[in-house]
């Protein structure tokens, strides 16, 4: 590859990597509420509306349609590396958030202290939660979409990204709201709700970033001359 497309390549790699990043830490720090979303009416699942979710997860699918991008145009290596810097971004995050909330307010502050931790106090205990459950997610993700592209020889690119999604947002969701409710952030009655709501939402998303992804990749292989399961070396 040319110097120049490689630096081009680089930057693309680079852009991809912020958007996660940004989407992954936002997720983490607006979780806490929650709305209801009614395509289908007023259906109820043990007792819990249907999509009764968190804000976080808007963002959250996003992360999913990068990576698997990444995977496929850079490699698992790369995506791996995006989702490692993931993680030490959102605990970033979290240690500024940690030292806002132990500095005092002043009198004139237009947000005080009881507001302030009211929004941002349980935020350590979901960026645990999270990170746990995005950890094992993202890297099952990866693992299976590569283990997908490879028997597929690069080729059935939906297979592969919605295989991968489908396994990694279930273990996601599972954990974090396990763990949301172990740390009693959100009350057990909800547990089983909240996991198929949130899942069924993911599984939604997932089906409607595929045509996406297969936008992304056909510009990608485009610009850069790939052939199909070809991968860009940046290193």
């Amino acid at each position: 590859m040319a110097p120049k497309d490689r630096r081009a390549a680089f930057r693309i790699y680079l852009y991809l990597g912020a958007l996660f990043i940004t989407s992954l830490v936002v997720s983490n720090l607006i979780f806490q509420k929650f709305f209801y979303w009614k395509p289908f009416g007023d259906v109820s699942v043990f007792g819990a509306p249907l999509f009764e979710i968190s804000v976080g997860i808007l963002p959250y699918p996003i992360t999913f349609l990068i990576t698997d991008l990444i995977s496929e145009i850079f490699g698992k290596k790369k995506a791996n590396q995006v989702v490692t810097a993931g993680i030490f971004a959102s605990f970033f995050s979290m240690g500024i958030i940690f030292v806002a909330n132990a500095v005092p307010a002043i009198p004139s502050s237009p947000i005080g202290d009881a507001t302030f931790l009211e929004v941002f106090g349980l935020s350590p205990l979901g960026v645990l939660a999270s990170m746990l459950a995005y950890l094992a997610a993202q890297y099952i993700d990866i693992s299976i979409y590569h283990f997908w592209k490879r028997l597929t020889n690069g080729k059935y690119l939906w297979l592969r990204n919605n295989f991968s999604t489908f396994t990694s947002q279930f273990v996601d969701t599972f954990t974090v709201v396990g763990l949301l409710c172990l740390f009693g952030v959100l009350p057990w009655e909800k547990f089983s709700g909240l996991v198929i709501s949130g899942f069924l939402f993911k599984v939604f998303i997932a089906l409607l970033d595929t045509p996406l992804l297969y936008f992304f990749v056909y510009l990608l292989r485009k610009r850069f001359n790939l052939k199909i399961g070809e991968e860009i070396a940046l290193d």
